[in-house]
């Protein structure tokens, strides 16, 4: 046997990257499979980064993320949700992935089980498992009208291997946005059973239902609770390929998550930060706007697609995705590969999303409006075909 992990030979793409290499350079596509608009970043966002390259912000600095940079999340978590924060639970030490592996990397060792609130964003199970662990999904029960989790579901779900429960909300993919009644239960039984709490809201201010931001375990968590709250700039602002993210984490952590930044990335890129700080100082129109366009791309789909026979859909509360169940004799997956063959739509197979989701399909529709229309009627057209 030689020196490489088999677990990491094994390794294969996502559904998501599945379907999207088979069409990724295909200008006739139209492309729902990843989360993200076709709106660049925001002017502002960019001449900010322009100016802190031009100002020479091209060295190392504090890996928790550069201190003005700090200084401005902890604003915006007053601003948003009328909390002071201790400025050391506030880090950024590059994307919001990073902050998803390094709170797990603070959590679970080998054979450690972490509970995943099920239908879910597919990078947390394999980051979970790179790190020797093992994943429970909980699927959310689903309808009649909104997606919700069961609390019991999650209560049978714990062993005495539990570490933590993660959760995403705003979700991708299905939109569910948990409300604050469900977040101090589950807060509740977390605290009952000494588990942590890893809470995913990149998508805080992607809300259709409700106020924004949506409501957050930041507001209920105390300072030295194991409870993480990540967060990132790329779905706010059009920000996905800046790669800057943020997270609240417990305040004895800031010392070892110091380490662990500087030996995953040694920070985020330095001038990159200064584009998020904008977005936090300046960026609230933009985000409302980007909002307000996916909300009429939410009613758009639900016109076309809602009604379907052959698809049921349940409008999303936030985020900026579908998550149809399709009423048809073939899975997601063969689905997907048929749409983009037969129609040029890209979208993503609802396996990957977790157990129970096989006949499901994630459509994101964050794109222009006209590109929808069509997008959504070509896929009206392989249903009716089906």
């Amino acid at each position: 046997m030689g020196p490489i992990r088999q677990f990491v030979l094994d390794l294969q793409p996502s559904g998501i990257g599945q379907i999207a290499h088979e069409g990724l350079d295909d200008p006739e596509v139209i492309p729902l499979w990843f989360g993200e608009s076709d709106l660049t970043s925001p002017p502002f966002v960019n001449e900010a980064a322009k100016r802190a390259l031009d100002e020479g912000k091209t060295f190392y600095n504090w890996t928790r993320g550069h201190l003005p940079v700090r200084e401005g999340l902890l604003r915006y978590h007053q601003k948003q949700y009328g909390i002071e924060l201790d400025p050391d639970r506030v880090s950024a030490p590059g994307s919001t992935m990073l902050t998803v592996m390094i709170t797990c990397q603070c959590l679970v060792e080998p054979d450690d089980e972490v509970i995943l609130v099920s239908p879910y964003w597919p990078n947390i199970r394999t980051v979970v498992e790179v790190l020797g662990g093992r994943t429970v999904d909980v699927r959310l029960r689903e309808g009649p009208e909104r997606w919700w989790l069961d609390l019991d579901d999650v209560k049978r779900a714990i062993t005495s291997r539990t570490k933590a429960v993660y959760v995403n909300t705003p979700s991708n993919p299905t939109g569910w946005v948990m409300s604050r009644e469900e977040q101090v239960a589950l807060l509740a039984l977390c605290r009952e059973r000494g588990l942590a709490i890893i809470s995913d809201e990149v998508y805080h201010r992607n809300v259709f239902v409700g106020q924004s931001p949506a409501p957050s375990f930041v507001t209920l968590a105390e300072p030295e609770e194991p409870v993480f709250v990540l967060n990132g700039w790329s779905k706010g602002w059009a920000m996905t390929g800046w790669r800057l993210g943020w997270m609240v984490h417990p305040k004895q952590l800031a010392v070892p998550i110091t380490v662990l930044s500087e030996v995953n990335n040694t920070g985020a890129t330095a001038f990159v930060q200064y584009g998020g700080l904008a977005a936090l100082e300046e960026g609230d129109a933009f985000a409302e706007e980007f909002v307000a366009r996916c909300a009429r791309n939410r009613a758009l789909a639900m016109e076309i697609l809602g009604n379907h026979p052959k698809l049921d859909l349940l409008s999303p509360e936030g985020a900026f995705y579908l998550f149809p169940k399709l009423n048809l004799p073939i899975s997601g997956l063969d689905f997907a590969r048929r749409l983009l063959r037969e129609e040029k739509v890209g979208t993503a197979p609802g396996f990957t999303f977790g157990e129970g989701n096989e006949q499901h399909l994630r459509i994101c529709f964050a794109l222009s409006t006209s590109r929808l229309e069509e997008a959504f009627h070509r896929i009206r057209r392989l249903l009716d075909r089906i």
